[in-house]
């Protein structure tokens, strides 16, 4: 019972007691009319949500940090009476989330769409709801509501930076004790041919087979395990750091019209996270075939692939990556290390200042591997390590090194050369 309901029933009591007391009309006339207040406005809630729901669409459920989510809502009145006022809230999840709205004087079988654009400041996954639709008389008596269970679901992946120059380097001379994966990707790599296939493009015919047999002949491919790209995230919970940090709201139209920047989280693992979506974009963009390694609470492995699909499961994973691993990457790579194809570029993203990143280089180089470290600088995070030293040691052992640090621009920093790293002794 709310304080309305409390102080209508207070006033029909006190009318019903005057009344009885002074055996006057008027009281029993105000009895009266507060009992059709109750009556009347509780009929009036009863109906006020029946035959009205609410539809959530939207062009797609996977957009990027730093873009704009689009999503529209449409109003149903599906009965025959008008409805004076509709209350929509969106309880998703979401940051900034902005489809709450209420809509007024929606007539019988009459519908009412709007949009709610959103600023996305977070990855992540995201349920769209629940969505609930509120309503009820003209006193708000008696207030009424309807929950609408989240329909899908939005995938945020990492904020992404543009890269024009990184270490690319080239795999070692194909052959030798080459571990060979077949692939229906079209690759420099031909292994043989066999029979056509309905739905082989015409690019995968070879021509001379098809001529000889009489019958249509189609290569065979394979990608070059040489040349692979594995990106390594260290998720290790005890190497991070981060600012004190609020989300700042954004307004749409501010995004819209480039008034504001959007700006990383101050935090160590996001800047490693988008680091680590930029340089897997970079290098797909260039025919290699990456995948990626991380472990937080249990150890996640992405193949190496080609193409487009393999950068949206890189994504996928990179947008549910949290920092609450408790293995060091030393111990990630030496158990990972040995299923690593020679020639193979390994990126170590991290901010970790330990001598052991110094091991775990050698224990790459030593395997035939060629590392290439991003340190994330913690102490400009507001941590407490300082990775001159190891940074200094990975370059005598001639490995590229990108320092990354609080509020740089990733896209201009990782494509620098590495710095000189001046220690004091």
């Amino acid at each position: 019972m709310n304080t309305a309901q409390r102080i209508v029933i207070v006033l029909l009591v006190v009318s019903m007691l005057a009344g009885m007391v002074t055996e006057s009309l008027l009281y029993y006339r105000l009895s009266y009319l507060w009992a059709l207040l109750l009556v009347g406005s509780w009929l009036m809630s009863r109906n006020s949500l029946r035959g009205v729901q609410v539809y959530r669409t939207a062009r797609s459920t996977r957009s990027q940090v730093g873009e704009i989510y689009e999503e529209r809502y449409e109003v149903r009145n599906l009965g025959r009476l008008p409805r004076l006022w509709l209350e929509v809230r969106d309880e998703s999840p979401l940051p900034g989330s902005s489809g709450s709205h209420v809509v007024t004087m929606i007539g019988g079988r009459e519908s009412r769409t709007y949009l709610a654009r959103t600023p996305l400041v977070e990855r992540g996954i995201f349920p769209l709801g629940p969505t609930v639709l509120a309503s009820g008389d003209l006193f708000g008596l008696f207030p009424a509501d309807q929950s609408f269970a989240p329909q899908d679901k939005l995938l945020v992946y990492p904020m992404m930076f543009d890269i024009p120059n990184f270490p690319n380097l080239p795999g070692l001379l194909p052959g030798g004790e080459a571990l060979r994966r077949r692939t229906t990707q079209i690759t420099s790599n031909a292994s043989g041919v066999r029979e056509y296939e309905a739905g082989d493009p015409l690019n995968r015919i070879h021509w001379l087979s098809t001529a000889r047999r009489d019958r249509l002949i189609s290569k065979e491919f394979e990608l070059d395990p040489l040349a692979e790209v594995w990106i390594i995230v260290d998720a290790d919970k005890s190497v991070q750091a981060a600012h004190p940090w609020e989300r700042e709201e954004i307004s749409s139209r501010d995004v819209y019209r480039r008034r504001k920047k959007f700006e990383l989280p101050p935090s160590t693992i996001e800047y490693s996270v988008s680091i680590a979506a930029s340089l897997a974009r970079y290098y797909l963009q260039r025919g290699r075939a990456v995948g990626i390694v991380y472990e937080n609470s249990s150890l996640t492995i992405l193949p190496t692939d080609r193409g487009g699909r393999q950068l949206n499961k890189i994504l996928e994973a990179l947008a549910v990556l949290r920092a609450d691993g408790s293995m060091p990457l030393q111990s990630l790579m030496e158990l990972q290390a040995q299923h690593m194809p020679r020639g193979s570029t390994v990126v170590l993203i991290t901010s970790s200042a330990s001598a052991e990143l110094y091991r775990t280089a050698d224990l790459l180089l030593r395997r035939g591997l060629r590392p290439v470290a991003a340190l994330v600088d913690a102490m400009s995070f507001g941590g407490t390590a300082n990775q001159d030293e190891v940074a200094l040691s990975l370059e005598f052992l001639g490995v590229p090194v990108r320092r990354i640090r609080y509020a740089d621009d990733l896209s201009e920093t990782l494509s620098q050369e590495s710095e000189s790293v001046v220690l004091n002794w």
